[in-house]
């Protein structure tokens, strides 16, 4: 199956993308950096992880890839807090970031089975 084809992978890219938009105009340059690049980690891991040759390699950007998403969540809450993202968007964004990686702890466990 190529990356291009896993609906965890779409998701994530609309994601990230979505981010993008958000803070194209944010003059914070540390927290705009910080936090897209955190966004773009999550489906660029995945597609990493796809073009690996083995099940093991695949795991290990697939756990990169749940680890951004963390790291996202946490940015979100952050910038909630700080006024940079509005309540409601924080949230949709929070929860698509926790089914990515509930989608990605799926895929790893399948592969160590």
């Amino acid at each position: 199956m190529r990356f291009e084809e896993l609906s965890v992978w779409r998701r994530a890219a609309r994601l990230s993308a979505d981010i993008y938009r958000h803070f194209a105009q944010c003059r914070d340059f540390g927290f705009r950096d910080q936090i897209t690049r955190s966004g773009l980690s999550i489906p660029s891991n995945i597609a990493e992880g796809y073009e690996r040759a083995s099940d093991k390699e695949k795991a290990v950007f697939l756990n990169y890839a749940k680890g951004s998403s963390g790291e996202l969540r946490t940015q979100i809450y952050i910038g909630i807090e700080i006024g940079y993202i509005s309540p409601e968007v924080g949230r949709r964004w929070k929860r698509e970031a926790q089914d990515i990686s509930k989608m990605l702890h799926a895929l790893i466990s399948a592969m160590r089975t």
